[in-house]
């Protein structure tokens, strides 16, 4: 009797050890398997100058390199902005100021080639419905330049990218000695990089400090006048990226121009520069910068 009980009671012990395992995975004392630890990155800063680029050794993939559209910033929040896609440039037009937020490009080697002529011939953007466009008129008499953002000298390798840098949509009221001299000095400078390392991407454009009390020109639209310009550049060359910012008050002082990190220049203008690079570039190429790294004019 106490044999046949045993051998019930242990086919009972069986039978519940095979559903618990059925149920619950049990495995008895199974050692638990350490939870991976993860090392976050060192951000370290960058002082590898811009004239040493093709002996660094910190290398940025060809991926990186070929991004598409990574010169171009994040939208802006609360401002008018209306994105035109243009052969050479790309820009944001703010239709309350008549001006564009920014304008940005980037500048190749191949594109160098001086296969056309500068036009100079100034017009309305054909995006913009004609009683609300710019018009060359808008800007006779005012004491201002139409002040390229993306410049003539960036689009002579193709006519239609020629003519299109000559868009209202592309062009602010800017000081005329600023206009022929440090902000022209800044754009040969550009394009002698994009020689040397292949690629340069470059933002620009207006900054009005305040908009409701702002200078306006224009006879039949009203135009702002800005109270200073910005450009930031991206030198990337498959290598130790390098970044800038500079600020131009717009007036005929002698040096109206100061650099800054790309950081502090989007704290002044309310604008996410470079905003699809990862952030462990993005983050110290954005912090840091050195002007004697970037020699380009007085």
């Amino acid at each position: 009797m106490r044999k046949k009980l045993s051998k019930i009671i242990t086919a009972i012990c069986v039978f519940i050890g095979v559903v618990l395992y059925a149920l619950f995975g049990y495995k008895g004392n199974t050692a638990v398997e350490p939870i991976p630890t993860i090392n976050e990155p060192v951000q370290t800063e960058i002082s590898i100058p811009v004239e040493e680029q093709q002996t660094t050794v910190t290398n940025v993939s060809d991926a990186f390199y070929n991004l598409q559209g990574l010169e171009k910033p994040a939208r802006i929040q609360g401002r008018s902005e209306r994105i035109l896609e243009r052969k050479n440039y790309t820009t944001s037009f703010n239709t309350k100021w008549n001006i564009p937020n920014w304008v940005a490009w980037d500048i190749t080697k191949e594109e160098l080639a001086d296969n056309y002529n500068r036009s100079d011939f100034f017009v309305s953007d054909p995006d913009i419905a004609a009683s609300r466009a710019v018009a060359y008129e808008d800007y006779s008499g005012s004491g201002y330049d139409r002040g390229h953002m993306c410049p003539a000298g960036d689009n002579h390798y193709d006519a239609t990218a020629m003519d299109e840098c000559f868009y209202m949509t592309n062009i602010c009221p800017q000081d005329h000695e600023l206009n022929k001299e440090t902000w022209n000095d800044l754009e040969i400078a550009c394009r002698r990089w994009a020689r040397r390392y292949g690629k340069v991407y470059v933002v620009c454009g207006p900054i009005v400090y305040d908009a409701d009390n702002a200078e306006v020109i224009g006879r039949r639209h009203k135009v702002v006048v800005p109270d200073a310009f910005f450009k930031v550049i991206l030198v990337v060359n498959k290598q130790t990226p390098q970044a800038i910012g500079y600020i131009f008050q717009n007036n005929s002082s002698r040096k109206p121009w100061k650099a800054y990190s790309v950081d502090e220049v989007e704290e002044i203008t309310g604008i996410d520069f470079f905003p699809t690079l990862p952030d462990e570039i993005e983050n110290p190429l954005e912090a840091n910068y050195d002007t004697s790294l970037w020699v380009w004019g007085n």
